[in-house]
């Protein structure tokens, strides 16, 4: 079991990096980010998701080009990352499209913020930065990458050696979003 203090330690480092190396993601270590995301609890076990992890540098650099704009300095630096983990909303099981709909919930999406972040989690236990993307040309992508039309690609999470510093986090007080027992 992993230390306490190391994970909090992991949670606290980890950061959206937008600089990266050059120097490609390594297999295994693809391997246990994608199986982060994949074991990641879901309401009632859905697991609304399917990742597809993209290494080939000329679909990259084409996933990189249909997620940002350079007339308004958005999102340039997906062409720096080495590797993308491609986040596709599936259909959840009838449990949970129930439960939703009883609650007027999509857990589909809480479930993909969860998966998203556990990956993003592991690539920082890797030693590899990371940065969850959402603002993308998803038709384009989904060209790219021959998802049906009928899915919903969520989000691109970036993936490579950082070359970013380290920033100091600025979080809200405690005391202003940790109550105990009642509001």
């Amino acid at each position: 079991m992993i230390d306490s203090k190391k994970m909090l330690e992991i949670i606290s480092t980890r950061q959206s990096d937008r600089k990266y190396s050059d120097k490609p993601v390594e297999q295994d270590k693809l391997d246990r980010i994608t199986e982060a995301g994949r074991i990641s609890p879901s309401a009632c076990n859905g697991q609304p998701w399917r990742f597809i992890v993209v290494t080939d540098q000329a679909i990259l650099k084409k996933v990189a080009d249909a997620a940002s704009a350079k007339l308004l300095k958005m999102n340039t630096f997906l062409h720096q990352a080495t590797a993308m983990i491609v986040v596709i909303r599936e259909g959840s099981n009838i449990t949970s499209q129930v439960g939703g709909t009883v609650k007027a919930k999509d857990y589909s999406l809480i479930d993909i913020g969860i998966a998203s972040e556990n990956i993003c989690l592991q690539a920082e236990a890797e030693g590899l930065g990371s940065c969850m993307v959402g603002w993308f040309d998803e038709v384009k992508v989904k060209k790219l990458l021959s998802v049906p039309r009928s899915k919903r690609i969520e989000l691109i999470i970036t993936l490579g050696y950082s070359e970013a510093e380290q920033r100091i986090k600025k979080r809200k007080l405690k005391k202003e979003v940790v109550s105990y027992n009642k509001y």
